[in-house]
């Protein structure tokens, strides 16, 4: 399967700093796609990391190479909802590259935490 990774660098905000939110996102994920044959997608050859945090951005690559993906992988629900809130049109939009919207299991992020 591919798919591609969104990170939020703002969820969540218990004590670390944006990298280290990121990393420990990243990590989880990335465990996440490996158990499952999850192959990273890098949808522009300029983009500097294998994910990506915000979803225009996402959008604007998606639309920008038509491509469509097994799968988009998000370390939780809460890592989308603004944005599922304030930009509905475009949630749907995003989605439709996408056979499916997968969600990394929260005790793995919880883990990496030290967070229950």
């Amino acid at each position: 399967m591919k798919g591609v990774l969104l990170l939020n660098e703002n969820e969540p905000k218990k004590l670390f700093d944006k990298q280290v939110r990121i990393a420990y996102q990243q990590m989880a994920a990335v465990s996440y796609m490996k158990a499952n044959k999850i192959q990273v997608e890098k949808l522009n050859p300029y983009q500097i990391n294998d994910y990506y945090t915000i979803p225009h951005a996402l959008l604007f690559d998606l639309k920008q190479t038509n491509a469509h993906l097994d799968c988009l992988v998000i370390p939780s629900q809460r890592t989308i909802e603004e944005f599922i809130q304030i930009y509905p049109a475009r949630w749907l939009l995003l989605k439709s590259y996408f056979k499916e919207i997968l969600f990394v299991n929260k005790s793995e992020i919880n883990d990496l935490y030290g967070t229950s």
